[in-house]
């Protein structure tokens, strides 16, 4: 199968996923300056959430430049990680909306570590796919950053 579906499947999933973010930024009810001060950690959870998934969308292309073709599991590994990524909006909104309290930043942390694992998984599989020689494989080297990040 072509990898020009998964692409566009994958950014549409990741554009769809940004816009609901910034969706459950609330209008504030004031007209003045101080109206938006409830609104700072709702800002900041989406900011450090948009870059977050900023850097999956980058990565998840170049990777993507790498493959030739996809089958079975490399889509289903692939929707895994939409999965997890597609649960950010949801523990970005509770982060914000609770200023940062220990259950739902531990929560935000969950995600973000499921997020990488599944990335992790989805490299595995295009490796597998290709071969130890692939283009992947050579451009990741030992990938010792990528192992530790996770655990981190």
């Amino acid at each position: 199968m072509n990898k020009g579906r998964l692409e566009a499947f994958s950014d549409g999933v990741l554009a769809i996923v940004i816009t609901i973010m910034v969706l459950e930024i609330k209008v504030p009810h004031g007209n003045d300056l101080n109206a938006l001060l409830p609104l700072i950690p709702v800002f900041i959870s989406y900011v450090l959430s948009f870059i977050y998934l900023g850097i999956y969308w980058n990565n998840h292309h170049h990777m993507m430049q790498t493959v030739t073709s996809v089958k079975g599991d490399i889509l289903w590994a692939n929707l895994h990680l939409l999965f997890w990524l597609s649960l950010i909006p949801f523990v970005t909104g509770w982060m914000g909306e609770n200023s940062f309290a220990p259950m739902p930043m531990a929560f935000y942390g969950f995600i973000l570590l499921m997020s990488a694992l599944a990335y992790f998984i989805l490299q595995k599989r295009i490796i597998a796919a290709h071969g130890k020689d692939s283009l992947l494989s050579n451009a990741l080297g030992n990938n010792l950053k990528g192992k530790i990040s996770p655990v981190l």
